[in-house]
């Protein structure tokens, strides 16, 4: 499971050194993807093959899972992180996330998350007092 946030840059190459905590779980490759609200996930080989294999379940005539198949696969890049832990975060990725130099990377349970660290800090921002006010319903049985 993935958890905490952390502060790192980008180097010159676009190259991100993972968090030292998250290296042994992703030693053995990753997909990193479009994620939701303009971030990039980070997926183990074997949860990506996990979701891949759910979408695969939905009938080809549901068009919301077309779409999200579509940009979900095809914005993919996967790869093994180097011995110092680094992974390359290609250039139309770091666009879509709008990466320059500082980011955030965040553990999100079976998934790492990467922000730009403005954009962590405005969704931070807006989404804490709507965290505060959630009801039940998103947690089965609440805690």
């Amino acid at each position: 499971m993935f958890l905490g946030t952390h502060t790192l840059r980008l180097d010159e190459k676009g190259r991100l050194i993972l968090p030292a905590k998250f290296r042994d779980e992703l030693a053995g490759g990753v997909v990193i993807t479009k994620g939701q609200e303009r971030c990039l996930y980070v997926f183990p080989v074997a949860e990506f093959r996990r979701i891949a294999e759910q979408l695969q379940t939905q009938p080809m005539t549901h068009k919301a899972a077309r779409a999200y198949s579509r940009v979900f696969f095809a914005s993919a890049h996967d790869e093994v992180p180097d011995k110092q832990g680094r992974v390359n975060v290609t250039g139309h990725l770091r666009e879509y996330a709008g990466l320059n130099r500082d980011v955030v990377v965040i553990g999100a349970s079976s998934r790492v998350e990467i922000w730009d660290s403005q954009a962590w800090e405005t969704y931070l921002n807006e989404s804490e007092e709507a965290f505060s006010g959630i009801e039940e319903g998103v947690l089965p049985g609440g805690l």
